[in-house]
C-alpha cells in the first residue's frame, strides 16, 4: 500500500491531561495518547482502519491534500 501523508493536527487538552491527534481530511479521525509521540503512533493506526473501514463500505477515500507540517 503506498503510504498517504494527511495533515494532523496535534493539541494538548489538559483537562484530560492528553494529546489528541486528528486527520481533519478524514471525517471523524483522531487519536489521543499520554505524549505528542503516543498521539501519533496512535492515529497513524487509526487512519489505517479509518481507510480499510472507508474501502469495505464502498466509499471514497479523500487524497492527502499535501499541507506544510508545523510542529
Amino acid at each position: 500500500m503506498k503510504q498517504m501523508r494527511y495533515t494532523l493536527v496535534v493539541t494538548r487538552s489538559e483537562e484530560d491531561q492528553a494529546y489528541i491527534a486528528e486527520v481533519p481530511e478524514l471525517a471523524g479521525c483522531a487519536a489521543d495518547g499520554a505524549t505528542y509521540q503516543e498521539a501519533l503512533a496512535n492515529v497513524e493506526v487509526v487512519i489505517q482502519e479509518w481507510i480499510e473501514t472507508a474501502k469495505e463500505l464502498g466509499r471514497p477515500i479523500p487524497e492527502p491534500r499535501g499541507r506544510p507540517v508545523s510542529a
